[in-house]
Parts: structure tokens; C-alpha cells; sequence
């Protein structure tokens, strides 16, 4: 039997998409056990009708909704709640989805304070009216789906990889089993803690680490965090190099930066890393800021506007 799936993009970038296309061939496997019936960023379908002349969004009933990205406007609200009335199943693709993302730093700010900085600038008439027509109003915060309607399934990543998508749809579509790593980041990266000399206060990723001799496998480097740079692997969710095992970033020769969210669902990764980094003696006032500890995870009212001081 072959699935109806329907997918949206909302608060985004595409990337989690993008994801789905770098199947490659896998595609082919994808598309013999479901019909996409509705997917605005390859199939031009209109919420109101292809006239526009209907009185309400239309998206078609579908087995499996995909939603990519969080919620930012009430545009956004509204097209998530007609896709959770339409579709059996509703799966959060994507860390902006699951936890508000990368946009979700927004939240440090009242609405007023980001409108404010945009429209009242040196290149801005500061007299000219802010943009309304035909906008739809912001929510007082960045959401993450689970926040504002029922998520059935979760695949953080930004994006997900390759690999894990695939494992997820056919394992969905094929009643095989669907399960997320379990294990931090660290647990699978290669580099090595050698649990002496450790540094005491971090430093900026301004230098490139002590890697190994040329050529040699990521085994044979020292552990980034113990050499002092910001290196989230101990409170990310792991599995992000897909088959591959080595996280991502890590293979690239750079430190995590959480972007596959907490290792649970409901971690806070900001009081998780601080745990972390005391544990190992590090000085917490070396961090250069504490937002960046939630720059993937901010929504579920992690992050939220710094109250004003009161004389």
C-alpha cells in the first residue's frame, strides 16, 4: 500500500529538503512507498485553491505529515494545525522544528527590540511606518511544533542527515524500527581524551586545534574540549554522521555546536553544558556568552528577553 505524505516548511531554510533530495538514489526506494500530495517547496499547490478564491487553507488528508521549521507567525500556526487535522502521523523534521532552532534566538528579544533594530537603522527612515499589509502577525516567540499542536515522531538535525532520514521514512512506511541514537555526540566521536592537562579556561575557536600528523585518523587527536575550545558534544544528541558514525562537524575539523539539540528530548542543553564544564574544572566565566549554549535549542521558554533592571 502506497502512503499519502504531505510536507511543509515553515520558520526554515530549506535544509531539511535538501536532506530529503541528497537521498540520491535512495529516493527512488522512498518513492515507491508513498505519493507526496502536497509539498509547496516542489509542488505548486495554493492554500486557498488555485484561484484563491477558497475560504480556509486546503492541504489534502495524508497518512504522514512532514513539518520542517518552527512557528513564528500565526500564519505558521495555522498551517501546522490544518496539518495535524489532515494527517494521521505528524513528524518534526529538523532541530528548528524540534526545538526552535536557530531562529528561536530570537526569543532574548521582545518582538518590539528585533522590530525596532530592523526598521530604525542608518539605512531605515525611522519616520516611515513599519510593514503590515498582507503580513501575518508575529507570536511573541519562536515555537517548536510540539509546543503549539501534537508531534508524533522527532528527527532533529540541521539538518537531519541523509541517513536518518531514510531510516525513519522506511522504517514509518514499512512498520520496521524507527528509534534515535540515545547516545551523546561524544559518544561517537574518535578523538581522544588523554584526562591530563587539562585547560582551565576556554578559548575562541580563532585556531585550528592540535590534530594529529597529516594524515592521520581522528583516533590520534586530542579531545577539542580538553584543549579548550567550546565543544558541545557532551550534551548533543549523537547519530548526526548518519551511516558514517563520525559526527559531521567533528570530521570537518570543527567542535560541535549542538545543532542536533539536547541527548533527551526535554535537556537543557545551557545548564547541561555549564554542569559539564564545571565538572572538569573549567571557569565558567571564560564562556564567551551563554545564549550560544541554546543556539539551536531555544524555544520551550529555554530562551526568554532579560527583564529589565529595576533602578
Amino acid at each position: 500500500m502506497v502512503a499519502r505524505v504531505a510536507e511543509e516548511w515553515l520558520n526554515s531554510c530549506s535544509g531539511c529538503e535538501i536532506s530529503l533530495v541528497d537521498l540520491g538514489e535512495r529516493i527512488l526506494d522512498v518513492l515507491r512507498l508513498v505519493e507526496f500530495v502536497h509539498m509547496p517547496v516542489l509542488m505548486d499547490h495554493k492554500y486557498f485553491g488555485q484561484l484563491g478564491d477558497g475560504a480556509r487553507i486546503d492541504i489534502p488528508e495524508a497518512d504522514v505529515g512532514i513539518i520542517t521549521g518552527g512557528l513564528r507567525n500565526e500564519e505558521h500556526l495555522e498551517v501546522a494545525r490544518v496539518m495535524r487535522e489532515r494527517c494521521g502521523l505528524i513528524i518534526a523534521l529538523g532541530t528548528c522544528a524540534t526545538h526552535g532552532g536557530i531562529p528561536a534566538l530570537v526569543n532574548s528579544f521582545t518582538n518590539e527590540a528585533v522590530l525596532e533594530r530592523c526598521y530604525s537603522t542608518e539605512t531605515t527612515d525611522a519616520g516611515q511606518p513599519r510593514p503590515k499589509e498582507g503580513l501575518p502577525p508575529l507570536l511573541d516567540a519562536v515555537y517548536a511544533l510540539d509546543e503549539k499542536i501534537k508531534v508524533d515522531v522527532y528527527l532533529p538535525g540541521c539538518p537531519p542527515h541523509p541517513d536518518q532520514v531514510f531510516d525513519l521514512l522506511t522504517g514509518l512506511l514499512t512498520g520496521g524500527p524507527v528509534s534515535l541514537s540515545e547516545k551523546s555526540v561524544c559518544d561517537f566521536c574518535p578523538t581522544v581524551r588523554k584526562g591530563k592537562g587539562q585547560v582551565k579556561r576556554l578559548r575562541r575557536f580563532l585556531q585550528a586545534p592540535e590534530w594529529g600528523a597529516p594524515g592521520e585518523p581522528l583516533d590520534k587527536t586530542r579531545c577539542l574540549l580538553e584543549q579548550g575550545f567550546l565543544c558541545m558534544g557532551p550534551v548533543t544528541r549523537g547519530g548526526c554522521g548518519g551511516g558514517l558514525l563520525v559526527p559531521r562537524c567533528l570530521k570537518a575539523g570543527v567542535p560541535c555546536r549542538g545543532c542536533s539539540g539536547p541527548v533527551s528530548h526535554d535537556g537543557n542543553q545551557l545548564l547541561q553544558m555549564l554542569n559539564a564544564l564545571a565538572s572538569n574544572g573549567i571557569e565558567l566565566d571564560s564562556l564567551p556568552d551563554y545564549p550560544s549554549l541554546l543556539r539551536f535549542s531555544g524555544s520551550h521558554a529555554l530562551l526568554r528577553p532579560a527583564q529589565s533592571v529595576r533602578k
